[in-house]
């Protein structure tokens, strides 16, 4: 049996070879709620100590977390790993696998059961986007613009119509959502923007353009169906007002721009240029206070940093294994290639640096209060050290591999072209190197 926060579950329940995805997830989270509910709180990671929690576990520090992550190894086993290669070399979106995800219960992972979510915590989140990336990091991103970047960010900053107009659907994945802050002209620099709202009457009116848009499009002339979009709304005291918007498939003046291909990696992923044409947009779409939008923008970049922290986890995870199977099993000069001292330094410092990077991920997983803000010297942190991380292990994993690693067989060429997004994607390197060494001039004592 599992015992956790004094709710006690039988272990056969959560058998993964015996159950069904739904019922496993129906266990899983039922379970989480209970646990909630009995108000028993998981201790922080800093707070515990190895004499005190002998069988802390930082990874699943929860048994919901350990039979989550069961049950997505064995999905991404099962369902994902099969089609990874063929949707990336074909630059397609996986429609129907990823409304299986709403399925088993993950499209709306954070968010609460009232609107069709499963209530777990960025613990969860994290997990979710480690295991999918050991496969199809693509796939996963698809999963992040929709769960994280749009779901959750509803649920965190929507108002009640708001959240009851689009979760229940966002949760199923019968709409698929996303969210448009980065321009043509525009990334880090989000003040930079030039899409604009204008108020008018009832409505706001939207002109203006966003670039680089995960889930943009589902189809090579199809958009998404629902995006969270900021725009400037006016200034005060001379600073730009940002404010966020919900924008829907059919809305007059709002069209599929450019759809992204011949990506370098990351090609099952759907990437577009949405496009704002005096777009009328009614009031009740407005999402907070107008001019409010940079507390949601900063809170949700937070989680976001978090989980493009845990798909670097993923990819490395994988590639480390690939390189330490193939070790084994490759002679030259009569003897294995891990007898070699070039390819066990490869694959012991990667090793080595993929658990730093997991063990920093989930100990600032495991303290990040969704609803809170102000966590961004660690949630920058994971993301700066673990995406340089991954990229560095694909590419010793495919000089391991030699021209094995430069083939799709292996899988380790396609992780080493998708790894280099995350260092660019959510925020760049130098963004994170510039928003930590500024908080931590407030910090004299670590």
């Amino acid at each position: 049996t599992f015992t956790t926060n004094e709710i006690t579950i039988q272990r056969s329940t959560l058998a993964l070879t015996r159950l069904p995805f739904t019922m496993l997830r129906t266990a899983i989270f039922s379970a989480a709620r209970t646990a909630r509910n009995a108000a028993a709180a998981i201790p922080s990671a800093r707070s515990l100590s190895s004499a005190a929690t002998p069988n802390f576990d930082l990874f699943n520090p929860t048994d919901e977390h350990k039979a989550l992550r069961e049950m997505l190894r064995t999905f991404t086993t099962n369902e994902i790993e099969p089609q990874a290669n063929d949707f990336n070399r074909a630059e397609k979106f996986n429609r129907p696998l990823f409304n299986k995800l709403g399925e088993i219960g993950v499209l709306g992972l954070t968010v609460d059961p009232a609107y069709g979510g499963s209530g777990m915590d960025a613990t969860a989140a994290t997990i979710v986007h480690e295991e999918m990336s050991s496969s199809d990091p693509a796939f996963c991103l698809s999963y992040l613009a929709h769960s994280m970047l749009f779901t959750h960010n509803l649920f965190i900053n929507g108002n009640e119509d708001q959240k009851q107009r689009f979760l229940p659907g966002a949760c199923t994945g019968q709409l698929i959502g996303g969210m448009g802050m980065s321009e043509p002209w525009a990334g880090t620099d989000v003040l930079g923007m030039k899409t604009t709202a204008v108020a008018k009457g009832d409505s706001y009116v939207i002109n203006g353009a966003k670039m680089w848009i995960t889930n943009g499009a589902v189809a090579d002339d199809e958009l998404g169906d629902v995006f969270l979009v900021y725009a400037k709304t006016g200034e005060q005291n001379g600073r730009p007002q940002v404010s966020l918007f919900l924008v829907e498939k059919g809305m007059e003046g709002f069209s599929l721009g450019t759809r992204i291909k011949d990506k370098c990696g990351m090609r099952a992923s759907m990437t577009a240029e949405l496009a704002f044409q005096d777009v009328v947009v009614p009031k009740e779409n407005l999402v907070g206070d107008q001019g409010g939008a940079m507390l949601c923008m900063m809170r949700n970049l937070e989680i976001e940093r978090v989980v493009l922290a845990a798909m670097s986890l993923g990819i490395a995870r994988r590639c480390i294994e690939v390189m330490n199977k193939y070790g084994q099993e490759r002679k030259s000069f009569g003897k294995p290639l891990n007898t070699f001292g070039q390819i066990q330094r490869h694959i012991a410092e990667s090793y080595a640096e993929f658990m730093a990077g997991r063990t920093y991920t989930y100990n600032v997983a495991n303290q990040l209060d969704l609803f809170s803000q102000g966590n961004r010297i660690d949630s920058d942190g994971v993301k700066l050290y673990s995406t340089v991380m991954a990229t560095t292990v694909a590419n010793r994993a495919v000089q391991v591999l030699g021209g094995n690693g430069y083939i799709g067989e292996y899988a380790v060429e396609r992780l080493w072209r998708d790894a280099k997004l995350l260092e660019i994607g959510g925020g760049t390197l130098e963004a994170h190197q510039k928003n930590m060494t500024r908080d931590l001039t407030a910090v004299e004592h670590l």
